[in-house]
């Protein structure tokens, strides 16, 4: 008589996802922003692995935050409970920033000028030399005698930008003396400045000018995290 047996292939198995893989997504994003240009396998991992990093996050009170569409995933902070909530406060594990008032006007124009470039319809990657981010917010600061001291200040905001992860400094193309720096504007600053926030620009302008007129080094009260 024959045997009769049954067997499934290796092929039709639930593949379980390495823990190697798992640990280095997760590492990778609690450490910083993970862009999908910066490491494309890295980013085809999270999308497969997204589940387990959520639920793994969530004991941390984190989140993970994925835009497909714009390429970049990163971890917030869970929404704290309501004042009639039962649900203990747990200790943030990602700190809100406090911004000074410099970085905060230098945002919301790079938040603009994105908007403004999306609407045109052209690259997606929005790329401005200093010159180009200087005499963007120039225009607001109040003039002085010192020029170069001026400038000065406007480059230290715009480094401060690009340690907080909004600016990315590009490598000159023709070597060292190619010419001015240049900066991509990180499309992630669309996830921090939204819709509602540009919405309201002109008048925080305003408030941004009054207040730089008669207070240079004020602090912005909001923080981004």
């Amino acid at each position: 008589m024959k045997e009769e047996f049954s067997y499934t292939t290796p092929a039709a198995q639930p593949m379980a996802a390495p823990a190697a893989d798992l640990s280095m997504l997760l590492i990778s994003v609690l450490k910083s922003v993970l862009y999908r240009d910066d490491d494309e396998r890295l980013w085809a991992a999270l999308l497969n692995l997204q589940a387990r990093v959520r639920d793994y996050v969530a004991v941390l009170n984190l989140e993970l935050v994925l835009d497909e569409a714009e390429g970049y995933a990163f971890l917030k902070s869970r929404p704290e409970p309501a004042d009639d909530d039962p649900a203990p406060r747990l200790p943030r594990l990602v700190a809100r920033r406090p911004l000074s008032f410099a970085v905060s006007l230098l945002l919301a124009l790079l938040r603009k000028k994105l908007a403004e470039f999306d609407a045109g319809g052209g690259d997606t990657r929005l790329v401005l030399s200093r010159d180009d981010i200087v005499e963007l917010v120039r225009v607001f600061l109040p003039e002085g005698p010192n020029e170069a001291r001026l400038i000065d200040q406007i480059e230290t905001t715009i480094n401060k930008v690009a340690e907080l992860g909004f600016l990315q400094k590009l490598k000159p193309a023709g070597g060292a003396s190619a010419g001015p720096a240049t900066y991509e504007v990180r499309r992630i600053m669309k996830a921090f400045v939204d819709a509602q926030w540009l919405a309201d620009f002109d008048a925080r302008l305003a408030a941004y000018q009054s207040q730089l007129a008669g207070a240079p080094h004020a602090k912005e009260g909001a923080g981004h995290e």
